[in-house]
């Protein structure tokens, strides 16, 4: 099965009763912001969702776009709360232009995989919003406004934006959205969704696959089928744990396996996950001659609840009928947002990796090797581990997540 991955967001708001050209420099400067504000914000949402038990996975660069979409029209407290949040240190004449200039790159013709990022902004018929949010979003996120009636036919809308989702996702997400979430006072959706399709840039053999022991922790195991390579990797050996770099198509995207030194290191692994850490962690990656490597196909399907996340990271006021400022949208502070729901899947085999992750925002009422050969490095999953999925070009993190158990 080839490669695929792929993830998507929506966000909901129900209502109760002009992009500047840059210079290259700056451009580019402002796009590297974005991207090392993503991956903070990746790390953070990451730090809140592990106090969950199991596996984990997630798509931290969809949320990160949709609520940025999202934040152009915020305003005040509300506007600031989320700025922080995020990591967005750009005013937003500077951010918005840098985000559209991030998922353009990624947007890009690939050779050998694809990857491509959409977006549509979803609204009820007759509702106002202002031109500047539909122009911000149209030029800045290729988000196109589409009219349907939330009102009248609550489950008509729900089955258009429903088959826009599975159409970006490959039809990896299917009814997103379930009957009767979308009500009389729903007024706008906001939609992104990730694609990735690719092969690992050099495949693991079928026939190598074998049952072996995956420890569970230092008392347990199960036994769960693992995968066999041996070859060239990017490699770190650090404190306490071990990472290894393995590379999809043409190098320009891969996963990162972050391994702990012992079967139960998973949890202060975890606790040492930060942003600052994990740059220098990923500045430490150098290439070494031979790996022999040892890892698990799986395959993970996790949905959360954010809302309480979110804002317990520091965006409270979103989420409040009485504070909550959405006045660049629609022109009042009518709108705020009630619940955020994400889903997401992966699957990891011989060929490659297949993925998708949907989230649902609610708003309510109210190298080159040389010299002596080294000995080869084993490297082998076989206990909980975290890995992430990186476009190698940007520095973006596109997945993140966890496995405890790859036979759950």
């Amino acid at each position: 099965m080839k490669g695929l991955l792929s993830s998507l967001i929506v966000c909901f708001f129900l209502a109760p009763s002009a992009s500047s050209a840059q210079t290259p420099p700056q451009a580019d400067t402002d796009k590297a912001s974005v991207v090392e504000g993503n991956n903070a914000f990746a790390v953070d949402l990451y730090g809140k969702l592990r106090n969950q038990s199991g596996n984990l996975f997630f798509s931290p660069i969809s949320v990160s776009t949709a609520l940025a979409m999202t934040y152009a029209g915020a305003r005040g407290e509300t506007a600031s709360e989320m700025a922080t949040t995020l990591h967005f240190t750009l005013p937003p004449e500077r951010l918005h232009p840098a985000v559209g200039a991030l998922l353009s790159g990624l947007n890009a013709p690939h050779n050998s995989y694809q990857l491509r990022i959409a977006n549509a902004l979803w609204a009820q018929k007759g509702y106002p919003v202002l031109d500047s949010f539909l122009k911000l979003n149209k030029t800045d996120y290729g988000a196109s406004l589409n009219r349907v009636d939330f009102f009248g036919a609550p489950e008509a809308a729900r089955s258009t934006i429903n088959q826009w989702v599975a159409q970006k996702t490959n039809d990896k997400i299917h009814n997103l959205i379930q009957p009767g979430v979308l009500r009389a006072d729903t007024r706008l959706v906001l939609t992104d969704a990730i694609y990735f399709k690719s092969d690992w840039q050099t495949q693991f053999e079928k026939y190598e696959t074998k049952d072996d022991d995956f420890y569970l922790n230092s008392r347990r195991h199960v036994t769960a089928p693992m995968m066999h390579r041996t070859g060239k990797f990017s490699y770190m050996k650090g404190n306490g744990f071990r990472a290894l770099e393995i590379s999809y198509k043409d190098f320009e995207t891969s996963m990162i396996v972050f391994l702990p030194g012992t079967y139960d290191g998973l949890p202060a692994l975890e606790s040492s996950l930060t942003a600052a850490n994990l740059r220098q962690w990923m500045g430490q990656l150098q290439p070494v001659p031979k790996v022999i490597l040892a890892m698990p196909r799986f395959t993970v399907t996790r949905d959360f609840g954010l809302q309480e996340t979110l804002g317990t990271m520091g965006m409270p006021d979103a989420f409040d009928r009485a504070l909550a400022n959405f006045s660049g949208i629609a022109g009042s502070r009518k709108l705020f947002l009630s619940e955020v729901i994400h889903k997401a899947f992966i699957n990891v085999d011989e060929e490659g990796t297949e993925a998708a992750a949907a989230t649902a925002v609610f708003g309510v009422l109210g190298a080159i090797f040389g010299g002596p050969e080294e000995p080869p490095i084993p490297f082998t999953v076989d206990h909980p581990f975290i890995f992430l999925i990186r476009d190698n070009r940007s520095g973006s993190i596109l997945f993140m997540g966890r496995v405890t158990d790859p036979t759950k």
